[in-house]
């Protein structure tokens, strides 16, 4: 056997995992050893993630790991942005809040009485979104938990706090909140300030693949790891982790990795602040290596999820394989494109009314049946992925010649080569497990079992996982 053992927890918005890793100089293998539910729960009318229910998950996963693989030589995490935790003392204070919660609205307004959007990118580079966490912390504030805390952890570093006490904040996920000066990279001074934020509740930044420390010895004796596993930071935003494993010559591929959210963009080297970046509300993120994330949030499959999720509430069964057969079979000129980035899509409730509230308000003919919403989405997020793709090309300065498409949404083969027909473009569809291969690729060159470049790092994905590829046809 060639190749070293490490271990990633990787936490989504509907569900999480463990993932053992083997990787080596020619190697790249994963087995998920763990699997479990992200439920958000309704808590005195507050949506919130309930994160012990996700440690307990990692937990149970590890000791399945480390009893498979005792040789584990680290553990790292990542989840999805914007989120944190609040703790005093080392204690969690409460269950974080989730950023669908419509508390952000009135954050939004109160760093508005401060700062102008056009502002905000300046000093930020995020595209103006209520789920930032500028505004999450602004509508915090207005309450009693945020004065009573010591430290804001975001949600990969607290499960990281848990397993080795370290009290850090990742670069990558520390760059979706909209508190980090985009020159600097370190946290601003004025943006906290001007909100409200308590000085000192921000812990250090830290850059991917840093050695944060080892298993608290608690942690250890449960999972049934040896003394001295490190704890390692990875690329802790999910799309960050993502982005690594993506195949691509970033001088000619825009990636998107889709899931919940659809995040469509180019890998730059240095941050796009102009006026039609800010315009096209776009986002400057930053990856593995010091690398930009210029890109785009799109609603992404969270559309469909919800849509099938209000059907189910009515008690009929959805089996989504053969809905999305029965919409393949449409003809895509019979059904609506509606612009799957309107706020009215962003919180849970009834989709399909909204979809048709939507169409009714711009003169289309609304979907009937359950195969033309489940076309109607998937054609309204193709065009949405091919429009964000071309302009984060033009203002990325990439001339796209590939869209590389990885996660869960490059499963669905309708939604691939729907985008290829509208960019006009050869879509390249996996890997499908982008996020966890990402974590185990920067946690095996921090614990020396590979080295390079992030270009060596996407060879060895290139070696080991052949995507699928999708040409245009006309539309």
């Amino acid at each position: 056997m060639t190749g070293g053992r490490v271990a990633a927890v990787d936490l989504g918005a509907t569900s999480g995992r463990v993932v053992l890793g083997r990787v080596g100089p020619d190697t790249l293998e994963m087995t998920t050893t763990g699997r479990f539910l992200n439920r958000p729960v309704v808590a005195a009318g507050t949506l919130q993630w309930d994160v012990l229910s996700l440690w307990r998950g990692a937990l149970d996963g590890l000791a399945e790991a480390f009893r498979v693989a005792p040789d584990i030589r680290s553990i790292g995490v990542d989840s999805w942005g914007v989120d944190y935790a609040l703790l005093r003392q080392g204690r969690l204070l409460a269950n974080p809040t989730h950023y669908r919660d419509e508390r952000t609205t009135a954050g939004m307004a109160a760093v508005r009485a401060h700062f102008r959007p056009e502002q905000l990118f300046a000093l930020a580079g995020l595209q103006d979104i209520p789920i930032n966490t500028v505004y999450q912390l602004a509508a915090e504030v207005q309450g009693p938990l945020l004065g009573a805390a010591d430290r804001l952890l975001m949600i990969p570093d607290l499960m990281a706090f848990w397993l080795s006490g370290a009290e850090v904040v990742e670069r990558t996920n520390a760059s979706t909140t909209g508190l980090v000066d985009v020159a600097t990279q370190e946290w601003s001074a004025r943006l906290t300030n001007a909100i409200g934020v308590p000085a000192g509740i921000l812990p250090p930044l830290v850059d991917p693949g840093t050695a944060v420390g080892t298993l608290r010895a608690e942690v250890a004796a449960e999972i049934g790891a040896p003394a001295g596993v490190q704890v390692t930071t990875v690329g802790s935003h999910d799309t960050a982790s993502a982005v690594v494993a993506v195949p691509m010559d970033r001088t000619h591929a825009a990636y998107i990795s889709c899931g919940t959210w659809g995040l469509v963009g180019v890998e730059v080297d240095e941050p796009a602040l102009g006026a039609d970046a800010f315009a096209g509300n776009f986002t400057n993120e930053r990856g593995v290596d010091g690398r930009v994330r210029l890109l785009h949030n799109v609603m992404g499959l969270w559309v469909l999820s919800e849509t099938t999720r209000h059907w189910q509430r009515d008690g009929e069964t959805i089996d989504l394989p053969e809905l999305l057969r029965a919409a393949a079979a449409l003809d895509a000129a019979t059904v609506p494109v509606f612009d799957v980035d309107d706020p009215r899509f962003l919180p849970p409730g009834d989709m399909p009314a909204r979809i048709a509230a939507w169409c009714d308000e711009h003169g289309l003919a609304a979907p009937r049946t359950r195969a033309e919403f489940a076309r109607s989405i998937v054609e309204s997020l193709a065009q949405a992925f091919a429009d964000a793709a071309r302009t984060a090309g033009r203002i990325g300065g990439v001339e796209v010649e590939t869209i590389h498409i990885v996660g869960g949404g490059s499963l669905n083969e309708l939604l691939c080569q729907r985008t290829a027909d509208r960019a006009g473009l050869p879509v390249l569809a996996g890997p499908v497990e982008a996020t966890a291969l990402g974590n185990l690729l920067v946690q095996a060159r921090a614990t020396g079992l590979i080295d390079g470049s992030l270009e060596d790092l996407r060879a060895l994905v290139a070696r080991t996982h052949t995507p699928r590829r999708h040409t245009p046809r006309h539309l």
